[in-house]
């Protein structure tokens, strides 16, 4: 009989909804209960493609009599951490005081009131080698509330007031706003050296095993390197670094070299094993260090895994009306019509099925160039639960000159010969029974996705005519799908989620941060003044809703939530960014946009808000120290006027893409259209730029309040640019 889960939309409760557990989902009727039955709740926090997640359920949250323990003891309640980020920043926090770790499945026992005094991530269905198995810790938990709940209370209540003084400690003075160059600059040089003393020189990223592509560090040093110039020893080694880890990335066991795109991390420090689950936010993200590593270098290499990202994105990920699914799932069943589970099984392969799915000579030089053995190439340290025995995972063992040589082949017609063969596998792979899609839509991810696909549509790594104009439109759909399905104009809100409909939360700090940025990376890729009017309202909103008046910054979630227990501003950047962190961004773009120096000030307040954090250890905020580079760098702007419908008008844009330098933005003289005329009230500066009396689409590079005089050929426009 399935449980309470049964009637959500979320495919991580799905999952669940068949567990003889009761689960309950996040709510008042959960919290009802348990206050009625005074009895604790037990909090399970994860994902759909979390694979620690699956091996919980199946060995825990499966098992009748484990289950008889929760539904005896605790009101079980089921969160989906993609629903509900707040509540999983709120437990996780405590679990890391905790623990010194987090991690999921998260694991939390709660007072009737939501207050946490024990918790975890994974525990195992029997105690094993010293460590207390979930059974032990669930009969200790309920003897002693049986006996002393008051002493669990008082627990959860220290618990409580020792994270509500930690935060208030780690807040900047009210009102605040010293000048930041030179503790800005202190910052940007301490984070710099920090990822220079920790970086992987032979193997890319940062520091050992586990490694995660986190693509915060990467643009911080792109933006480093911009400061100090691409061609400066400095400048070399900042994109050095950047540039050897996307390379060790893209050619390890964490890039799925047949289908396309990324797996979430990889359990050792080569990039080798990983755990399958393909992120939508690590596409979005990796694909934008790509674009941006290609600016730096003009390496083509790079704009290659920007587009190998998002061919997998447009075909895999794709929802029919417009916006993104939010994941794959690390596990899968290992052949059709079996019930048998295993991780990365969709993906590995032997040496038999490649040499059954290609010719000879191709099985040949895939096998010799991806490592590919008859045995298998998984040692066993990398192997615990024994599911990759016999099997391979694809990763590049020699460069693609050596290959090349070894099969007396010309490099180009190696690498057209390797791409033919994956074009093979993947219709072979295609058979496979696949793992499961999490068809949420997320707002915030899709911000994400937004902001990488329209940035690549006017780069040269998007090929800026047919592909880029794919690019383009894959993100316009996007924008209006969420302006359509997940938008209340009426209110002026956004949504989180939308599956079989819209979810029922309204969206978070981040969903209007990362959507803002989107929305500006959209404009300047279309110059359609509506995504900078929808920018615009966002930030109003997401000022109302989650701004600390007192101390400035941005809390994770709303105010008026009684169900959280504390309200948390995220100040890390992690697989995701801080929603701080982007949001300073985006106010300082849009002062620049507009001239407008409120908008400013609260990006200074913002910034001013996680000073504790940023000064002591900047490398934990790498996105908010390209938002205080922004903040120290004079506004900039360049201003096209023209039909930007011609060639000569897309010529002057290409020209502002082509390298990374200093920070701009970019506008175009608006239009007669109803945005247009908004944008030419918001910002009548622009309504005296006027394209050549001829027509010809005229550039205007603007800074200090002052713009030099007019320019119509790019060769013009980069002598200006410098």
């Amino acid at each position: 009989m399935s449980n309470a889960l049964a009637s959500e939309k979320s495919p991580y409760l799905l999952q669940h909804a068949d567990n003889p557990v009761n689960w309950l989902p996040w709510g008042e009727a959960a919290f009802a209960k348990a206050r009625a039955e005074q009895k604790p709740i037990f909090l399970s926090i994860g994902y759909s493609t979390c694979h620690w997640c699956h091996v919980m359920a199946h060995e825990s949250f499966e098992n009748p009599s484990i289950a008889a323990l929760l539904n005896d003891h605790f009101i079980a309640i089921k969160v989906d951490r993609e629903e509900r980020p707040d509540v999983d920043k709120v437990y996780m926090a405590y679990v890391q005081s905790m623990t010194g770790r987090g991690g999921w499945p998260l694991s939390a026992w709660l007072t009737p009131d939501l207050k946490p005094f024990y918790g975890g991530t994974y525990f195992a269905p029997e105690d094993r080698q010293g460590r207390t198995g979930f059974p032990s810790i669930l009969t200790a938990i309920a003897t002693a509330w049986s006996e002393n709940p008051s002493k669990l209370v008082a627990e959860s209540n220290r618990v409580i007031a020792s994270l509500t003084e930690y935060n208030e400690s780690r807040r900047g003075e009210a009102g605040a706003v010293p000048d930041l160059h030179d503790s800005g600059s202190e910052a940007f040089e301490k984070a710099y050296h920090h990822y220079a003393e920790t970086f992987d020189a032979t193997h890319g990223g940062f520091g050992g095993a586990p490694k995660f592509p986190r693509a915060s560090n990467l643009s911080f040093l792109l933006r480093a390197a911009a400061i100090q110039g691409v061609d400066t020893e400095a400048g070399q080694a900042a994109v050095g670094m950047v540039a050897v880890t996307l390379q060790k990335m893209a050619g390890g066991g964490i890039h799925d070299h047949v289908g396309g795109g990324f797996h979430r991390y990889s359990v050792d420090d080569t990039w080798f094993v990983p755990h399958f689950e393909k992120m939508l936010y690590d596409q979005a993200q990796i694909a934008v260090n790509a674009l941006d590593t290609y600016q730096a270098t003009g390496d083509e290499r790079f704009a290659w895994i920007a587009r190998n990202i998002f061919g997998y994105v447009l075909r895999d990920l794709a929802a029919p009306g417009g916006a993104f699914f939010s994941a794959e799932d690390a596990d899968s069943l290992i052949a059709q019509g079996q019930p048998a589970h295993a991780e990365g099984a969709f993906y590995v392969w032997t040496r038999a099925e490649i040499e059954a799915a290609l010719p000879a000579a191709d099985a040949a030089l895939v096998c010799d160039h991806y490592g590919i053995e008859a045995a298998g190439n998984v040692p066993l340290a990398l192997d615990p639960q024994n599911e990759f025995t016999g099997k391979n995972i694809l990763m590049q063992r020699r460069p693609l000159v050596e290959t090349a040589q070894l099969h007396q082949l010309a490099p180009a017609d190696t690498a057209e010969r390797l791409a033919a063969a994956f074009v093979k596998l993947r219709r072979v792979r295609a058979e496979r029974p696949r793992p499961q899609l999490d068809d949420k839509i997320i707002t915030a991810w899709n911000g994400l996705m937004i902001s990488a696909l329209a940035r690549a549509s006017v780069s040269a790594a998007g090929c800026l005519s047919e592909v880029g104009g794919t690019y383009c439109m894959a993100a316009v759909r996007a924008a209006e799908f969420i302006e359509r399905e997940l938008y209340d104009a009426s209110r002026g809100i956004l949504y989180r989620n939308y599956r079989e409909g819209r979810g029922a939360n309204e969206a978070f700090a981040e969903d209007y941060a990362y959507l803002i940025a989107g929305l500006l990376d959209l404009y300047e890729a279309t110059f359609d003044a509506r995504w900078l009017h929808w920018a615009e309202a966002l930030q109003q909103v997401m000022d109302a809703l989650f701004w600390d008046p007192e101390y400035g910054g941005y809390f994770n979630s709303r105010a008026d939530d009684a169900s959280i227990v504390l309200r948390l501003k995220e100040d890390y950047d992690g697989a995701e960014p801080s929603p701080n962190s982007v949001a300073a961004g985006n106010l300082l773009r849009m002062a620049a946009l507009f001239h407008d120096d409120a908008l400013r000030q609260r990006a200074l307040a913002t910034i001013e808000s996680l000073r504790a954090q940023w000064s002591e250890a900047p490398h934990a905020l790498p996105e908010l120290l390209c938002a205080i580079e922004r903040a120290l760098e004079q506004p900039r702007q360049v201003v096209l006027a023209g039909d930007r419908r011609t060639s000569e008008f897309g010529a002057l844009a290409t020209v502002l893409v082509e390298k990374i330098g200093p920070r701009r933005v970019v506008l175009a003289v608006p239009g007669d259209d109803p945005a247009g005329r908004w944008l030419a009230k918001r910002a009548p500066w622009l309504t005296a730029m006027k394209p050549a009396e001829d027509g010809r689409a005229l550039a205007y590079v603007c800074e200090r309040f002052t713009c030099q005089a007019p320019v119509d050929s790019p060769e013009a426009l980069r002598a200006l640019l410098g």
